[in-house]
Order: C-alpha cells, then sequence, then structure tokens
C-alpha cells in the first residue's frame, strides 16, 4: 500500500485514483484473494487524505466485488472472476506494434479527424511530462470541494444505486434536469423545461449528438474562424462540408457567412466569449444570426462554455434568450465549472428535435453513468455550485490579472494583450515583425510549451496571436512562465 500514491493536481479526484490504484493492483494480483486492506481510518491516516475518500474508495471496489468488508475479518480482496480479468488494461506495446492503420482502412471522415490540428485543450499526460504554465481550457481542479463531492457521491453509492441500477431515461436523471434548468433560467436567461435537456458526455458529446441528428454527409455549415477545433472535428466526424465565417470584434460576421452559403444548415458559435478571440458578440450580430437563421431554416449552436466566469457585472444573456422562433439549441457543460474528467454536459434542444436526439442517444450509448448525475444534483440543489462558482471567479480573476500585468510588463512593446472580460484563457497579439511559429519555437527551447492561434489557410487570421490559459496555475507560477517566455523571445531578436 505504500507504493501507491495520488496526485493533488490531477483531474480525476482522489477518491477515483485510489480506487483505479487499488483495482489494477488486485486485477494484476499484486493483491491476492483473502489479502487484508487497511482499515478506512488507517489508510487515510497513512496517506494523508480524508476518510471519506478512502470510504468513497472502498465503497466503488466492493459495489464492484473486488473487496468484501465482514465484522471480525476486515476488509479483504475476493477472488477475481475471469470476467474481472478481461477488464484489466492491456499492457503497453512496441512501437512497431502498435502502428497507425494505413489511411486506406480509414473512413474519410476519420482520416480528416486525423488531418485537423488539435483542440488546444491539452490532455493529462504522462507523469513526468512537461506542461505549460498557460494550460489552455483546465480549470484550477486543486480548489474543488471534493470532500463535500465525496461524501454526496458515498451518500448515493450506499443509499440510491439500488432503485436506479435498471436501464435510466436517455435524457438523463430528472432531478439533475430539473435543477440545470433552474440555474440556467436565472443566470443565462435560458428558459427552458427539464424536459428539453438532453444530458451529455460534456459540450463535446453535445456537439457530436448533435453533428449525429442534424446533418447528413455534405451538408454545408458554418464554424468560427478562428474558432473551436472541437466543434470543426464534431462537424466532420458527421460529414459536413464546413464553411469557416471570420471573427472580428463584434463577432461571427454574419454577412460574410451569407456571402459564402446563404444556404447553410446549420452554424455553431460561442457567443458570450468567443474561443480564442474572447470577443462577445454584439447585440446587431447576434439578431442577424437569428434573423438569417429563421430566413434560412438553419439550427444556431451556442457553445456557452464558460459564461460562469465573467469577471466584470452579471454573465451576459444568452443568444438562446433572444430566440423566438426556436432555431437555437444552448450547449453546456461542467467541465470547466467543475473538474474536465467528470463529462457531464448538457444541450436544451426544442421540443421539435427532442426525439431526434432521443433516439440517436438510445442507440449510441444508451445514457451516461448516473452516479455523478445522482451527486450533481444535490451539488447544486443544496448551493455547492454556487458557492464554488463565485469563489473560483474571484480566484481566476485574480490570475488574470496577475498574467496581464505580467505580460505587459516583461513583453509590453511586443504583445498587444487583450483583456478578457470572462473565461479562463487570453490572446496576446504579435506585431508584423514576429511570426507564432518562431515563438512556439524559441519558447519550446526554453522548455515551456506555448499555443498560438491556429485555424487552416486560407482562413488564417490576419494578425497571428498567443493563447494563455491563467486558471490552472498560482500568479506566481503565471509570473515566472512569462519571465521564461520573455527571456526566450528577447534571446535573439
Amino acid at each position: 500500500m505504500t507504493a501507491i500514491t495520488l496526485d493533488q493536481h490531477a483531474p480525476e479526484p482522489l477518491y477515483q485514483q485510489l480506487y483505479e490504484r487499488l483495482r489494477t493492483a488486485i486485477l494484476a494480483g499484486q493483491l491476492q484473494p483473502g489479502a487484508a486492506l487497511p482499515s478506512m481510518r488507517t489508510l487515510a491516516a497513512e496517506m494523508g487524505i480524508s476518510r471519506n475518500t478512502t470510504a468513497l474508495a472502498y465503497e466503488l471496489l466492493q459495489l464492484e466485488g473486488y473487496i468484501e468488508s465482514r465484522v471480525g475479518s476486515g476488509t479483504r480482496v475476493v477472488q477475481v472472476q475471469p470476467e474481472q480479468l478481461a477488464q484489466m488494461p492491456a499492457r503497453p506495446t512496441h512501437r512497431h506494434q502498435a502502428d497507425a492503420a494505413p489511411p486506406q482502412d480509414l473512413a474519410r471522415r476519420c482520416q480528416l479527424l486525423l488531418d485537423t490540428p488539435d483542440s488546444g485543450v491539452e490532455d493529462a499526460g504522462p507523469p513526468g511530462e512537461v506542461r505549460s504554465p498557460f494550460r489552455i481550457g483546465e480549470p484550477d481542479v486543486a480548489a474543488f470541494p471534493y470532500d463535500i463531492w465525496a461524501r454526496l457521491v458515498a451518500h448515493h453509492a450506499r443509499h440510491s444505486l439500488p432503485t436506479v441500477a435498471r436501464y435510466q431515461s436517455a435524457q438523463g436523471y430528472t432531478p439533475l434536469r430539473e435543477a440545470i434548468a433552474a440555474h440556467i433560467g436565472i443566470t443565462r436567461g435560458v428558459h427552458c423545461a427539464p424536459e428539453q435537456i438532453v444530458l451529455t458526455a460534456g459540450s463535446q458529446g453535445a456537439l457530436d449528438l448533435i453533428g449525429r441528428v442534424l446533418l447528413n454527409p455534405g451538408d454545408q455549415a458554418w464554424v468560427e474562424a478562428p474558432g473551436y477545433t472541437g466543434a470543426r472535428g464534431a462537424l466532420l466526424a458527421a460529414g459536413a462540408a464546413l464553411v469557416p465565417v471570420p471573427v472580428d470584434q463584434e463577432g461571427m460576421d454574419v454577412a460574410a457567412g451569407q456571402a459564402q452559403c446563404a444556404a447553410a444548415r446549420l452554424a455553431i458559435v460561442t457567443p458570450s466569449h468567443q474561443f480564442p478571440t474572447g470577443v462577445t458578440m454584439s447585440l446587431r450580430r447576434r439578431l442577424e444570426l437569428l434573423q438569417w437563421a429563421n430566413t434560412a431554416h438553419a439550427w444556431l449552436v451556442e457553445d456557452d462554455y464558460d459564461s460562469e466566469f465573467r469577471f466584470s457585472g452579471r454573465p451576459l444573456e444568452a443568444l438562446h434568450g433572444l430566440d423566438r422562433a426556436g432555431r437555437v439549441i444552448y450547449i453546456g457543460t461542467f467541465s470547466k465549472t467543475l473538474y474536465p474528467s467528470l463529462r457531464l454536459g448538457f444541450l436544451v434542444a426544442p421540443m421539435a428535435l427532442l426525439p431526434g436526439f432521443l433516439a440517436m442517444r438510445r442507440l449510441i450509448d444508451t445514457h451516461l453513468p448516473l452516479l455523478e448525475q445522482l451527486a450533481l444534483a444535490d451539488f447544486i440543489t443544496q448551493g455547492h455550485f454556487a458557492r464554488h462558482i463565485r469563489k473560483m471567479r474571484l480566484r481566476y480573476r485574480e490570475r488574470r490579472d496577475a498574467l496581464v500585468g505580467a505580460l505587459r510588463e516583461a513583453l509590453g512593446d511586443l504583445l498587444e494583450v487583450a483583456v478578457p472580460e470572462a473565461g479562463l484563457h487570453l490572446v496576446a497579439w504579435l506585431p508584423a515583425t514576429l511570426r507564432a511559429e518562431d515563438v512556439v519555437a524559441r519558447a519550446a527551447h526554453y522548455g515551456l510549451p506555448i499555443r498560438t492561434i491556429t485555424q487552416p489557410r486560407p482562413h488564417a487570421p490576419a494578425r497571428e496571436g498567443l493563447v494563455f490559459g491563467f486558471a490552472a496555475v498560482s500568479p506566481a507560477e503565471l509570473r515566472a512562465g512569462v519571465r521564461t517566455l520573455a527571456r526566450a523571445v528577447r534571446a535573439d531578436y
């Protein structure tokens, strides 16, 4: 047990890490049948974690039949069944054994995905990998109230699972949908019934579901340029033909989109906080977009991915709140507000589309795992969610200000910093004398991975820029990262 280590900064909660490590040890035979495990209290003390964490990990292992607890004999490993052994992760293969499939064996849309730049959202990566302090799309997972969450999950693991163990609604847990409807109605002006909400595997799951339901191969779809590559990927996976529409200081240029393709089937937009530029779509553009969708009988997909974190005033009301014709599909996610590996999001569908969404959802994966849905419903209704958002909004504003100040002090003569009013990242624009790829190469030489605004040519932005996340690390780490960047940029400039 002393070999088990947990990462306080990993996106997975500690109880999930402990569960996975114990489960792997049992399946690998490192913990033999009949082996006694420490008591929950003893293990918590030895590892420096809460008793709730060990209790929840043990609870999950017991529910899945890996351990058993008996009065007088403590907690012991049970005999692993053949079907459990089949779940053991495969051993890593050598490079030559894991070569990618040749292009002719892949569907065209899959090959397009392989050729598409990544989204800019970083995976955890292997231990010891150098990671940038400017990680994009990653909240401060260390600040999440894991003890509260573990208590809620443990409660439902003990008391609720037997009543919901059968197949459930494809839409998701009803009390959670009710809590979401109440929350977004108050905070985002999205007035909907719980029956319109479909729970998804994050916002990416919602985008994928929308593409499957609304697009035929070859249908044209507007995407922001520059924009979120995850949205592009979901459309490519559905076989859509992408129409890149330029973004300026007012957001997506609707007139430019109409000039290119007035008969597009749908458009994906981030009006509250455009990714990656950070601009907010003006009211004029919002009304133009709604008018186009109504006239063209097109669908608007509003990705409201980090609108909760607005640093001045209350969050702007969503595009959905202006829609009178029922053409907007609203997407939200808890990956940014809570922790990324939770993988819970949702979409708000017009009632006319709901049967199609549910029919497709049942055939994809029936429904999401339920335990986290049960816990999240309580997390929202008991007020923990609102308190967490208020706390994190102040923390992220402090980090934004620290990054802006550091960039202006160290590189103010070279970078034009766009100060965002919301979100978890900012953009710094480069002068014509500096190329983004050169800055990236110099920074990498100094051990600092950074990202640029990327967009396939000929749709690349007129100006090149760097994208800096600021939510995942402390102000001191952000300042240190900027100092390294400044040394790299000025090394031979």
